[in-house]
């Protein structure tokens, strides 16, 4: 596994400091499967994972449907992550504030947000990295939920 450091040298006798990139993602995380391990594995091998998790009224609201699992719960099986150093609660899709106050670099998200209009992605593009990992085929939350359904 290979990070990615900027080595710090400080002159006032205190010692050599280590600075990390600091990796955003974001999503609703419902019915957490491999794919998602996959992008928070390689999202760890950049660097300080902060994962953001879309609240059920913003989830709603964009697909049309709550998600089965709820935030709190989202939150506790991202937190037990090995992958994740720290997840905060999502109101906006990729809000640039939530990206500016934890001093993220990176943006890692799946590759179907490849041509969506973002302001964060556009922000980040600006401002730092934004990397497209390619979906984990055959794996979504969505066809999860087809196969619950019987569709």
């Amino acid at each position: 596994m290979i990070s990615i450091f900027l080595l710090i040298v400080t002159f006032t006798g205190l010692g050599v400091y280590f600075m990390t990139n600091i990796v955003y993602t974001a999503g609703t995380w419902d019915l957490f499967h491999r794919g998602h391990v996959n992008l928070l594995k390689k999202s760890k091998q950049l660097g300080k994972v902060i994962v953001a998790v879309s609240t059920d009224e913003l989830i709603e609201q964009i697909k049309g449907e709550r998600p089965i699992y709820t935030l709190e719960d989202r939150i506790e099986i991202l937190k037990s992550c090995k992958y994740v150093d720290k997840v905060i609660i999502q109101h906006k899709i990729l809000d640039v504030e939530q990206m500016k106050e934890h001093k993220a670099n990176i943006i890692t998200i799946g590759d179907d947000w490849v041509n969506r209009n973002n302001e964060g992605l556009e922000w980040m593009k600006k401002h730092g990295k934004v990397i497209f990992y390619p979906y984990t085929k055959h794996v979504s939350t969505s066809k999860i939920k087809e196969k619950i359904r019987g569709e």
